[in-house]
């Protein structure tokens, strides 16, 4: 055993071990990852918004209307503008479930509690004016969607928290074994409900009493945006992208665990270029959900589809030609579970170099080409994560092949740093199974 391997076995993998395991950032994760089918269908109807086909938009003013696009947006505001809340209950129920509680129970006072500190005020116009006031009465959508995300997240937290204490210390109101299950459970919940809406409603009316009016300005100015100014910087998607492809390494599903951190920044870069996308303004972010999915993640974590085309195009180990035909498969479609378990890459101190450096500098490299304005950014378009490379970047720019053209100079990139550290890997193999055929053991 090498002392790197030494290393991370003994000092690395306990604390990723426990990093992974923990319930509030599993919790955070899962109930994010709840939002992600809702967006997904949103964004095909953001896709046929703007398809870019020469008369598409002409056609489609002269069958449904001069307001076709409008009426095409229903279904995406429907989708994106509830993301918080959405979240609010994902959290929520994880978490529960991670204590055993009622899960369902911890989800619906986690959303009244997000409700509760939002403040009931949209933006109004009156005739003759040009300046918007507020006026009660009415939700915020944009607070419901990537606008509100933190809040949801923190609400969602500390609701269930309080929610699962008073009901492991037993302060509920018991009913009869005859009650029916479902209302049993609905009474057990009224009085860590009740605590829960009052303790919220006591923060609303004390911070209304503060110059900052609200918990969703009191989250943005002193998180948010800190938190969005690191995760939308370069330096600040090295550093969670150094520590994904690590923890990776160790064996631990690092996307995961930096995802279930990012999340809330990443999303919220992405509803703010699709509220531009939507609007035909300039996108204002690069560095968003798809980003790392789409130009970085090539094949999977640490952009393995340049090593599996060098296992079949360069292999000389039986093995690694075998795996290489195995793994093209799901590689194409982003899954890279075969190469970094089978190969292996987990634990391995020779292929764990070019696994973090591929993708640290393919991060660079489309930062460089999208902030030229040579690559076109990501237009706040879900496009699932398996969706094969060239097409995927072609459909996350809203249809501009720059973003397909980046994807292959980043395979290519990719390629170039994988190949010295496969061959060296790749001969080693070779000179194994030459003398598992030959009988002689010195040669291994």
């Amino acid at each position: 055993m090498s002392a790197f391997t030494r290393v991370m076995e003994e000092k690395i993998m306990p604390v990723a071990g426990k990093i992974a395991g923990q319930r509030h950032l599993s919790a955070l994760r899962d109930g994010i990852i709840l939002t992600m089918p809702l967006i997904i269908i949103g964004s095909v109807f953001l896709i046929l918004t703007s398809l870019p086909i020469p008369g598409y938009a002409d056609f489609m003013a002269s069958v449904f209307g001069k307001e076709w696009a409008d009426k095409l947006g229903y279904p995406v505001n429907a989708s994106f503008d509830i993301m918080a809340m959405i979240a609010a209950f994902g959290i929520a129920y994880r978490l529960a479930e991670s204590y055993g509680v009622d899960a369902l129970s911890a989800g619906a006072i986690s959303i009244a509690a997000f409700l509760l500190a939002t403040p009931f005020e949209v933006p109004f116009t009156p005739d003759g004016s040009t300046e918007p006031i507020m006026v009660g009465g009415g939700i915020p959508i944009t607070l419901l969607g990537s606008k509100g995300l933190f809040v949801a997240m923190l609400i969602a937290l500390f609701s269930t928290e309080i929610y699962r204490y008073i009901i492991q210390k037993n302060i509920v109101f018991k009913m009869p074994d005859g009650v029916p299950p479902a209302v049993s459970k609905s009474f057990v919940a009224l009085i860590p409900g009740f605590i829960i809406v009052f303790l919220v409603w006591l923060a609303r009316l004390l911070i209304e009493m503060t110059p900052f009016q609200s918990l969703h300005n009191v989250v943005g100015d002193l998180l948010g945006t800190p938190l969005s100014i690191l995760g939308g910087s370069l330096g600040g998607s090295l550093i969670a992208e150094f520590v994904q492809m690590l923890l990776w390494s160790c064996g631990i599903h690092g996307a995961s665990i930096i995802g279930g951190i990012m999340a809330p920044i990443w999303y919220g870069a992405m509803d703010a270029n699709r509220l531009a996308f939507q609007a035909g303004e300039a996108l204002p972010s690069i560095f968003t959900t798809q980003f790392f999915q789409i130009w970085i993640n090539v094949g999977g974590s640490g952009a393995t589809l340049a090593l599996v085309l060098t296992m079949l195009v360069r292999s000389r180990s039986k093995q690694m030609k075998q795996l290489g035909r195995l793994g093209i498969g799901p590689a194409l479609f982003n899954i890279n579970e075969p190469i970094i378990f089978g190969m292996p890459i987990v634990m391995n101190p020779l292929l764990i170099v070019p696994f973090i450096i591929a993708p640290l500098l393919t991060i660079t490299a489309t930062y460089i080409g999208m902030s030229t304005g040579l690559v076109a950014r990501p237009a706040g378009i879900a496009v699932p994560w398996t969706m094969p490379p060239l097409i995927s970047g072609y459909l996350a720019t809203g249809g501009k092949v720059s973003g397909a053209v980046m994807q292959l100079v980043n395979l290519l990139i990719t390629c170039a740093i994988y190949y010295p550290f496969f061959r060296i890997w790749d001969h080693q193999k070779w000179r194994e199974e030459s003398a598992v055929e030959s009988g002689d053991k010195n040669v291994m």
